[in-house]
């Protein structure tokens, strides 16, 4: 077995087999062809065969990398995933998708391997820095908008309701807003593995949120704040083709708030996010898709006239 971990997680398995482990650098700068290169060379210098394990022991950049590893190594290995931030947790690393970064896109290369396991523990959430933390929380509110309205008992009632308890990473709280959060993808992936339809609603805020990410070189902006801001933008989409009911949108956007999240537009060229979007995977016959809601529980993935996104980014 091969275990992998980030220069973070590393820390908290000092008796790990140095031959047998392998630490990348934290954070988005790992997830490059490099990466993928030093899981298979320590593979091969432990002889690992094909019936080898391959564990990801760390945030969403381990989880990916790690797993698009496993998938061409000997054309697929065994892979189980440790998720250790909440991000990971209720988004990255289950579903399949693996994957990394390349020429200033993020996700351009990747394939659909799903682990043979997810192991979540709530508990490696303690020592999360704060950033992180939120950075995952954006994940699960896009989650809860994927699901049926308030007075259900799910997702959203959760988070609307218990904000306190989950930014204090209450324990018993997190027990149950992890496996809701969780219900929500798997429920989508069970019918949509490839991404080839229903899968795509889970990119709610992401056509926004990558280009910004990318305009920006992957260092001003988490993953869960670039996620943030692309689902407050594609409110102001919904809202302005008519497709977005006004005042859910308007309690979505204080839920946002109230989680921490900057609602305001980053100093960032607006052309120059328009022009990271070029290489978005939801693009249908050379036109941007985005998933934009009527209300709750009700995506719809849809192309929008230039015109209005150039408004809504601030392009004149």
């Amino acid at each position: 077995a091969l275990s992998v971990f980030d220069g973070n997680t590393a820390q908290l398995f000092a008796d790990r087999d140095p031959e047998r482990s392998l630490a990348l650098p934290p954070g988005e700068s790992a997830k490059t062809w490099a990466s993928v290169e030093r899981i298979i060379n320590r593979a091969l210098a432990v002889s690992m065969g094909r019936d080898g394990l391959i564990a990801g022991i760390g945030g969403g950049v381990v989880t990916d990398v790690t797993a698009f590893a496993a998938s061409i190594y000997m054309r697929g290995c065994r892979l189980i995933l440790v998720p250790t931030t909440l991000l990971s947790m209720v988004d990255a690393a289950t579903g399949g998708k693996s994957g990394f970064d390349f020429g200033g896109v993020k996700n351009l290369v990747g394939s659909f391997y799903p682990a043979e396991e997810v192991r979540i523990c709530p508990c490696m959430l303690e020592s999360l820095p704060e950033r992180e933390y939120l950075s995952g929380m954006a994940e699960v509110l896009k989650h809860a908008m994927l699901t049926p309205g308030p007075g259900t008992g799910g997702l959203l009632d959760i988070v609307a309701n218990e904000r306190d308890a989950i930014l204090a990473r209450d324990a018993q709280t997190l027990e149950r807003l992890i496996p809701a959060a969780l219900k929500v993808k798997i429920d989508i992936v069970s019918e949509d593995l490839r991404e080839q339809g229903k899968r795509a609603l889970l990119n709610r805020g992401h056509t926004f949120g990558h280009a910004l990410e990318a305009a920006t070189n992957f260092s001003r902006w988490s993953h869960g704040e670039a996620v943030a801001w692309g689902i407050l933008r594609s409110l102001d989409l919904g809202e302005r083709i008519g497709l977005t009911d006004k005042d859910w949108a308007d309690e979505t956007r204080r839920l946002i708030a109230d989680y921490g999240f900057d609602i305001v537009t980053p100093q960032v060229a607006p052309g120059e996010i328009k022009a990271a979007m070029v290489d978005d995977k939801k693009k249908k016959d050379g036109r941007l898709r985005f998933v934009l809601m009527k209300g709750p529980g009700e995506p719809v993935l849809q192309e929008i006239p230039e015109p209005d996104l150039d408004a809504v980014l601030g392009i004149e």
